[in-house]
């Protein structure tokens, strides 16, 4: 089970840290992401990170901005967005897989169907 929390309304330029914590087992050997659903949008990768936090993964939009870390003795994964625009603004899902474990893509790391484990989302609105 994924818990997301840290989401919430935060003027254009501004910055939010989310959390998801796991729970129920270890998911140290999962990969784990960050996806982003707007209204009427498909659900979007946003960022991954491998297993051990070797390897992350960003799509071009938030590249500088976010940063996806992850503390596995605590179970839990980050994202801490900084330098937040209006189109950011979205639903943000955590998702956990044990399919991938280095993906060599963005493509690869984005792949929904790959992903076994998804969060409840936390809203995330920036205003202009």
């Amino acid at each position: 089970q994924l818990q997301a929390c840290g989401g919430g309304l935060v003027q254009a330029g501004g910055s939010l840290r989310l959390s998801c914590a796991a729970s129920g087992r270890t998911f140290s050997t999962y990969f784990l992401g960050w996806f982003r659903q707007s209204p009427g949008k498909e659900r979007e990768f946003v960022a991954g990170i491998s297993w051990n936090g070797g390897r992350t993964y960003y799509i071009d939009s938030v590249k500088g901005r976010f940063t996806i870390s992850r503390d596995n003795a605590k179970n839990t994964v980050y994202l801490q967005m900084d330098s937040l625009k209006p189109e950011d603004t979205a639903v943000y899902y955590c998702a956990a897989t044990p399919k991938i474990r280095t993906p060599g893509t963005v493509v690869v790391a984005g792949t929904k169907r790959f992903y076994d484990l998804w969060g409840q989302g936390t809203q995330v609105t920036v205003s202009s």
